[in-house]
Formats: structure tokens, sequence, C-alpha cells
């Protein structure tokens, strides 16, 4: 009997799974003897001491900035072992959306094989669920400029650099994960043409897409309502089998036109279909009537678009891919019938040696989310160690010169499979909103935004994006919540909304104050439409791929130019009652 390729990387899972603290002390051996001789590991004398209790006492947990002065000598052309063993060719850039401007992290081809096993192992558990035929996935993907730096090192975003590779390409095709678009697409100078040829290949195939792909639900949600404004140019384009004027690159106009020829009973269809749609309600399985579901990172800062995603997606499940970050992968979703909202991710024990901070939350603070951020941490624990039901923010130690890197991500132990842990992600712990006391975090915005969008619900009206800043600019300084809305609403309403965001702020250090007025009354600023795909064209216009665009939720003063998108867009503004005048 024959096995399939995806028995067997579910086999090799359950192998790697069933003994994670063996696998976990091995692992860090390979780390420790291919790197012990970079100058970062030296200098802590470990000596050639491969094993865990000694790392943990002579190498310091570290975040980005701790490490930024060696990779800056690494982008800057020293290519003696710094951080690794063997020099780091390229560099991937964090998406860097909160600061405005990006981390260099070092990437090597192990963390390619590391993403290559994620997405394998993932895929084999979700084809064992929801089997895909022979096809193509409709993927709203886009590589970002590459940058060489002075020292001569490719630097562009995580993204790109799987995308560009030849290994990782054939590895999609395996996993039935080949985009609809060909690469003059994904690659081309101009987000918008990309994306509307997306839509139009995806069209011209819609009958071999199996599933509907981005990296963030962001994405897919922005495709969509991108649709909604040109399906009628698209279905024009396949009746007459001409491209759009709108694309003028032309390496994209040469590669799209080899694949579009006249069809009008397509263009006919795929008209009628969305004439009689409602709302585009389940528009995805109306166009792509044998895709399976719809697949991204859904967790986290996604989360507030889930619901706008179901609302397309219609009956097709929604999936949340994998568990990781610029800086590496952790772990697989190989439960793929829970909702995104429930997910847990299974560590692979063998793409990184992985500790946990374990995070208590202080008496009298046990809040139902991240908003504590004043936990009381004690040392580390290893994979094996952790206790299910508690909180922990993940350490990474990996193949590309990150040692006890602190990754500021908040997780819960949601079980074990086998002997390797299942993570919740729950938020990062980066603190967003703070003026004196108070501290609220991005989970705690979101879950203010929440609370405020029952009063627009009967007026059917959707927060199509936000963000926030703290007004430091009269005192007492207070927040101010930035909404882009889908269409008017009117000034009750908008007014109960504003209320509603201040009064949904439970951490106590802002109750307090705001009864005292240390803080002043919150302010909902409502922007004209079209003012977050502004802030998405300047990044791009700084070389962020869309691929890995997150909306900032908090705007700091170092980011002048949102700032200055944002204040010239504001079209009503409303203080907060909520406290009294």
């Amino acid at each position: 009997m024959t096995i399939s390729c995806e028995e067997r990387v579910i086999a090799e899972f359950e192998a790697l799974t069933r003994d994670a603290g063996r696998v976990q002390a091995e692992t860090l051996r390979r780390i420790l003897e291919e790197n012990g001789g970079a100058e970062y590991l030296r200098r802590f004398g470990l000596g050639g001491r491969t094993d865990a209790a000694s790392f943990r006492s002579y190498v310091p947990l570290v975040t980005h900035s701790d490490l930024e002065p060696f990779i800056q000598r690494i982008v800057d052309g020293d290519n003696s072992p710094i951080l690794t063993g063997k020099p780091i060719t390229a560099i991937s850039l964090s998406s860097g959306t909160t600061q405005g401007k990006p981390k260099f992290i070092p990437f090597n081809e192990e963390l390619l094989d590391s993403t290559i096993q994620i997405y394998r192992t993932s895929y084999a558990f979700r084809n064992r669920e929801y089997p895909i035929g022979n096809g193509k996935a409709l993927q709203f993907i886009y590589g970002s400029k590459q940058v060489m730096t002075k020292g001569g090192i490719v630097a562009t975003t995580a993204t790109t650099n799987l995308f560009r590779n030849d290994q990782f390409k054939n590895a999609m095709k395996d996993i039935q994960s080949q985009c609809c678009s060909p690469d003059e697409v994904i690659f081309g100078p101009d987000f918008h043409q990309s994306l509307y040829c997306h839509l139009l290949c995806g069209l011209i195939l819609s009958n071999e897409v199996q599933f509907i792909f981005s990296t963030f639900a962001h994405s897919i949600v922005h495709a969509f309502r991108t649709f909604e404004l040109v399906w009628e140019e698209l279905c024009t384009d396949i009746r007459e089998g001409v491209l759009s004027s709108r694309i003028t690159s032309p390496s994209i106009r040469a590669a799209v036109s080899k694949i579009l020829s006249p069809n009008p009973a397509l263009a006919d269809a795929i008209y009628n279909k969305c004439a009689g749609l409602s709302n585009w309600y389940g528009v995805i399985p109306e166009l792509w009537p044998n895709a399976k579901y719809v697949y991204g990172i859904m967790t986290g800062s996604m989360e507030p678009y889930l619901k706008k995603l179901r609302h397309y997606a219609g009956n097709l499940p929604l999936m949340s891919a994998d568990y990781g970050s610029s800086e590496g992968w952790i772990g697989a979703n190989i439960d793929p019938k829970l909702a995104p909202e429930k997910v847990t991710f299974a560590v692979l024990p063998n793409i990184g040696y992985f500790e946990f901070i374990p995070l208590e939350k202080p008496e009298g603070e046990e809040a139902d989310n991240c908003a504590s951020v004043h936990y009381v941490e004690s040392e580390p624990v290893g994979l094996t160690e952790v206790e299910v039901g508690k909180e922990y923010e993940v350490v990474l130690t990996n193949f590309a010169g990150l040692y006890r890197y602190r990754l500021g991500d908040v997780v819960k132990i949601a079980g074990f499979h086998n002997s390797t842990p299942e993570l919740q992600f729950l938020c990062r712990r980066s603190l967003l909103l703070t003026i004196n006391i108070d501290k609220n975090t991005e989970k705690d915005l979101q879950l203010a935004v929440e609370a405020a969008l029952k009063h627009l619900a009967a007026e059917k009206v959707e927060v199509v994006d936000f963000t926030s800043l703290v007004d430091r600019s009269s005192d007492p300084g207070h927040y101010v919540i930035f909404w882009e809305l889908s269409s008017d609403a009117s000034e009750e309403v908008l007014q109960s909304c504003c209320n509603s965001l201040d009064l949904a702020f439970l951490d106590a250090g802002y109750v307090a104050s705001r009864k005292v007025k240390a803080i002043g009354p919150l302010e909902l600023r409502v922007l004209r439409k079209g003012t977050f795909q502004n802030i998405l064209d300047h990044y791009l216009g700084l070389g962020a791929a869309v691929s890995q665009f997150k909306t900032p939720r908090c705007v700091g003063p170092s980011n002048s130019m949102v700032l200055q998108i944002l204040s010239r867009n504001v079209i009503k503004n409303y203080l907060s009652t909520a406290y009294g005048s």
C-alpha cells in the first residue's frame, strides 16, 4: 500500500511531537554547534556547552533593540561570524507599521526550510478534513521591492524572500497552492494593478480555484471591497478579451494578456451571478464554486475583519493560517475545523528552541484579555514544562541568529498534542494607549470598537477600519479614535458610539483617571472614505509589501506622515460626555 505525501507528513509530525523534550534538546544542540563560533555567543562564555541549563544561565533574554547593533553591522557588510557561524546573506523587513519603520531581521536557508515544513504540515491536516482537487489557489499575494543594503545584502519582506524562492515555489505546487496569477502580477510595480489582475486571473480560472488565500485576512477583505467597485470592468475584459486600460505596467499587461481571450459566456455568467447577490453576501462561493475554504492569518489584529470576511465567504469555512512572525515560525494549525476565534497552534519542536515566560496577573486584575499588561513574570520554562490554562510570553531561539529573543506575544496553553503544547494567540504585549497610569493594549482597543459597533448595527453602517492616537497637545491628554465608515450615520448614533468607546476601556487606571479628569474625554474622529487606502499607499511607497501590511492600530508621534493623512481627512469629530462634561 502506498502512503500519500500528506500521510507521511502527518506521521513525521506525530513522531516529532511524541518526544518534544528530546527534540528540543537536540534542536538547541544543533543551533549552538552551528553558531557557537559567532561573536555574539562567544561573548557569553558558553565554551562549547550546548545543554539547555547552560544556555539559559549564560545567555540573556533580549529584545530586538539589544540585537540591533549586531544586525546593523551585518546590513552594512561585515561578513564575519557576528550572529551566526555562516554569513547571513538576506535580511527580512518586519511590517513595521506601528512605529513607522521596519525592523531588520536575519533570514537564511534554515528559516526557508522551517517555513516549508510548517506549510506542508498544516496542509496535510487541512487536506485530511477538506480534501482539495488538482487545481490552483486564488491568492492575493504581493512581492515588495528588494533593497540592496550598502553592505550588498538583499533586504525585503519575509514574504517576498519566500515568493521569489524556487524551492518555495516547487513546495507550493506540491501542496496545490499554485497562484492563479503569473509572477509578473505578484511582483508587479503597482499594487492596485496587481490586485485587479489577481481578481481577473481568478475569474478566468474560476473552476480550477480550490481555495482563497492571502497572508492576512485584511488583504482578502480589501480585495473584495475592491471587487465591488470593479466587477463590471472585469466582466468587460473577459467578454472582449482585452485588458483594461487601467493596467499600464508593460510586464503585467504582457503576462495577463497571454491568458485572457474573449469569453462572452463566462462574462455573462459572472455578471448574472453578481447582479443576483444581496449586498455581496456569499460572493466567494458563488463565483468560485469549487473553493473549499478561505485561508489566511485571522488572529490578533486581524479579528476585526472576520465579520466582513464571513459575509463575503458565505457558507465557506474560514481557516486561520499558521502562527509565526518575521522572526520565525512557531506552530501549525493542525485542527482546521476550529473557528478563527478559537484556533490553536501546535508548536513544531524542531524548527527552533522555545521558552515561555510565565505571566501572572496580580490579585484583583483577573481580566479576560491581556488588558493587564502589568504581569508578574517568573523564570522562563521549556516547551514541555508549560501548564494548560496559563499565559506566557514566547521566547524564540532560531538558526538565523536570534537567541532567547522575546517575541512580545502573549499566548495561552489550550492543551497538548502528544507532548507539544497547543497555543492560543492572545495579543501583542506592547502598550498602545497610555497617558499616565492607564494601560491599554491593541486587544482593549479592539474590544472597545466592537462594543461601540452595536450602536451602528441598526443603521447598517460598518467600520471599514480604525486606528488611534494619544493626544497630548492639550492638558489633560486624551485618547483619539479614528473611524472610516462604509456610509453616513446620524449625529446621535455617532455621539453614542463615542460615549460607548470611552466607557469600554475598562482598565482601572483609565477609569480612575477619567473620573478625576486626569485624562480628558475620548474623541471620535470620522474620516473621509478612502483614508485607509491612502495610508496603505503611503506604506507601499516606502517599499512595504501589501502581503505584510497591517493597519497601524496606534499612530505614534514618530509616524508624522500617517498623522498628516489622518488629520487632513477628518470630516467630523465627537467628544465623549460619558463621564460628565
